[in-house]
């Protein structure tokens, strides 16, 4: 057999191996949602113990989502370059290591370092994996593939959040991450074990052994060899990262970016920040991981639900009605009363629609960047976007020690959802029809303004 190994993968039905891949993605993703989330459930025990202000705590909790920022941008990058495998597993060594030494902190310095760390490798995390989902689908089931990669995160909170809850009734905050590092560790021999290289990444960067390789993973996935590499072209072999500024990406990049960096502001903030709010209600710190579940089994139908849609009905106005729908729900939790069941049901709707919207944009990246500059494409925009992750409990707990009320709080973080939609709908581009259509011809993207024509 002498064809694209990539047009082969697309058009044939997906085998145990690719499934598994994408399986283990979606735990990749949900550990990252736990590792992420971790310092969440530990803050209220974190700010009992050392008595710090909201202030403090808001940039306590903003560390991770930095390093993760840093992470995205940087790691992305070198998934491209160096291959998504060994990426992926240097970003478990570093997440372990973060979890684990957050431990030992004996002061807010130190814990701060160590949630920088465990961002780090998430954030490099989140670049790999969303290509890994996009290359080991077929064409059929990309869409879903990634859908249910990004719903990993919020089965990861859940699941996590009702351990967690076990374990904050009988130990202190440290427990958390000492349960954090040793999930994390476990997934080192599964990635090293299940997920070869990428035929894409293979294909498209041409390695040394990169025809053998190829030919064992094909082997495994029940796909006959093939006797030569596909030839690429010079114009092809020199594009780099600098595509994403490049005319054909450059709108693409910027407005996804945009709108990534808006939503999960109001996604970050429910995030962040729900534990110490129910807390401040007067319910109890295991009453209040229980509420953050909820959220999260919110997000993870409401992930499950645009996931399936995406496969039938078009990605960005389903992604836009997610993000609208997310800042009315956002809105309503900061006016709701202080009743723990309407609490748990008001946060599963805001996370509903605040993760449906995270789901869309991570098929949107998958579709938008071609391989080349996918996991980079993807770290750029997650990692600027982060900046509004990290924005998002340091201005909510600035906005806490000034006197503002809840209500007015939540409304204020809601509005990020809101500019996210208004960004994404100037966006127009062309998805790839095929694995590898990108080293045919050149994306078109652009943005559609008010009464000017699209282009083709």
């Amino acid at each position: 057999m002498n064809i694209d190994p990539r047009a082969s993968l697309a058009q044939s039905p997906m085998s145990r191996l690719q499934v598994l891949a994408v399986a283990i993605t979606i735990g990749l993703n949900a550990l990252d949602g736990f590792d992420v989330l971790s310092s969440s459930f530990a803050s209220p025990g974190i700010a009992a113990e050392w008595h710090i202000t909201s202030t403090a705590l808001g940039v306590v909790l903003s560390m991770d989502l930095l390093g993760m920022a840093i992470g995205s941008i940087i790691l992305g990058g070198v998934a491209d370059k160096l291959g998504r495998r060994p990426t992926m597993l240097g970003c478990l060594v570093l997440m372990t290591i973060g979890m684990f030494m957050a431990t030992t902190a004996s002061d807010i310095p130190q814990l701060r370092v160590w949630r920088a760390l465990t961002g780090l490798g998430i954030g490099g995390m989140l670049a790999s994996i969303n290509a890994i989902a996009a290359e080991f689908s077929n064409a059929k089931r990309r869409n879903i593939s990634v859908g249910l990669m990004s719903i990993g995160y919020p089965v990861g909170a859940v699941i996590g959040g009702l351990i967690v809850a076990r374990l904050l009734a009988s130990h202190n905050w440290r427990s958390v991450f000492y349960f954090g590092a040793a999930i994390t560790a476990a997934f080192i021999p599964l990635v090293a074990l299940w997920i070869p290289e990428s035929v894409h990444w293979l294909t498209r960067k041409q390695p040394s052994g990169a025809l053998e390789r190829i030919n064992r993973t094909l082997a495994r996935m029940g796909h006959g060899p093939i006797t030569a590499l596909p030839q690429i072209a010079s114009a092809i072999r020199r594009r780099s990262v600098a595509d994403l500024f490049a005319p054909a990406l450059i709108a693409v990049t910027v407005l996804v970016t945009t709108a990534y960096f808006f939503h999960v502001t109001t996604f970050y903030f429910m995030q962040k920040w729900v534990p110490k709010l129910v807390v401040n209600m007067g319910f109890k710190v295991t009453s209040a991981a229980t509420v953050l579940v909820w959220a999260n089994v919110g997000g993870a139908l409401g992930g499950t639900f645009v996931g399936l849609l995406a496969q039938r009905l078009n990605l960005k106005p389903l992604t836009i009605a997610s993000m609208v729908l997310s800042t009315v729900m956002v809105v309503l939790f900061g006016h709701s009363r202080a009743n723990l069941q309407l609490l748990a049901l008001v946060c599963a709707g805001a996370g509903f629609f605040t993760n449906g919207a995270i789901v869309g944009m991570y098929a949107i990246f998958a579709q938008a960047f071609p391989t080349h500059v996918r996991a980079s494409g993807t770290g750029l925009a997650i990692g600027i976007g982060r900046g509004g992750s990290v924005l998002a409990p340091i201005i909510a707990g600035f906005l806490f020690d000034r006197g503002f009320a809840l209500p007015s709080v939540a409304t204020t973080m809601a509005l990020g959802s809101l500019v996210a939609a208004c960004a994404l709908s100037l966006l127009k581009f062309r998805p790839e029809q095929a694995v590898g259509a990108d080293e045919r011809a050149e994306p078109t993207s652009g943005v559609v303004l008010p009464g000017a024509s699209a282009p083709s």
